[in-house]
């Protein structure tokens, strides 16, 4: 058998001749953390973290936003918007201050409020009847696909299907409007990840989305 002979790198501590450098620095980093000096050094390694991730904060959320509170939208009769959203989208009607001049209804659910107004003047509203799956609209993740669009049926909800397929995930989207016309979409968007992209990807993936519809041939109406 081969012998080896131990090399001293510290007072009360050796090691055997074939170790690395790496595993020796390795060896000294750990015995330097539990010396007498390793609270001075971790206080200083969470204060760069701390100030590290407060930079990263600034830059990435300049207004220092929290999250999304609520969404507010004109309607043309404020009883059949509360029961929209009430009986169909699953929200709750909340206390709203008394000191609005103005008729309007709260509402929350899934984290956001919708905040209802009354249209001083309802006639004038945009109407729409198209529903386009491009036009605005907000979108809920639900369970299961087929229970909503069975449960819109059955509350005579006309309502466009569509999918969407990336790498193999799919996800399914039902589009409706509520009774003003602004669109709603319930999907399983939740199939796909949720991954950041950084400047010069994002700018990548415009240019390629922006290729591959100067690509597609036009939709010929028969």
């Amino acid at each position: 058998s081969v012998s080896h002979q131990p090399n001293s790198f510290h007072s009360n501590y050796s090691v055997p001749s074939h170790f690395t450098p790496l595993t020796l620095f390795v060896l000294c980093s750990f015995t330097f953390l539990f010396s007498a000096n390793r609270a001075s050094f971790l206080v200083s390694y969470k204060l760069f973290w701390e100030e590290n991730s407060r930079m990263k904060d600034i830059k990435g959320n300049p207004l220092r936003l929290k999250s999304l509170n609520h969404i507010s939208m004109l309607c043309r009769s404020l009883e059949e918007s509360i029961d929209f959203y009430q009986n169909v989208l699953g929200f709750v009607p909340i206390r709203r201050p008394g000191s609005f001049d103005f008729d309007g209804a709260w509402l929350f659910g899934y984290g956001i409020g919708i905040h209802l107004l009354q249209a001083p003047e309802p006639e004038k509203l945009p109407k729409k009847t198209e529903i386009n799956p491009k036009d605005n609209h907000i979108s809920f993740q639900c369970e299961s696909m087929g229970a909503v669009e069975k449960n819109l049926k059955e509350l005579g909800i006309k309502s466009v299907r569509a999918r969407v397929e990336e790498g193999g995930i799919y996800v399914d989207q039902l589009f409706f409007h509520d009774p003003d016309g602004f669109m709603i979409e319930i999907c399983n968007c939740d199939n796909l990840p949720v991954i950041p992209l950084t400047g010069e990807m994002v700018r990548s993936c415009s240019r390629i989305n922006l290729l591959q519809q100067q690509q597609t041939p036009p939709v010929v109406q028969q």
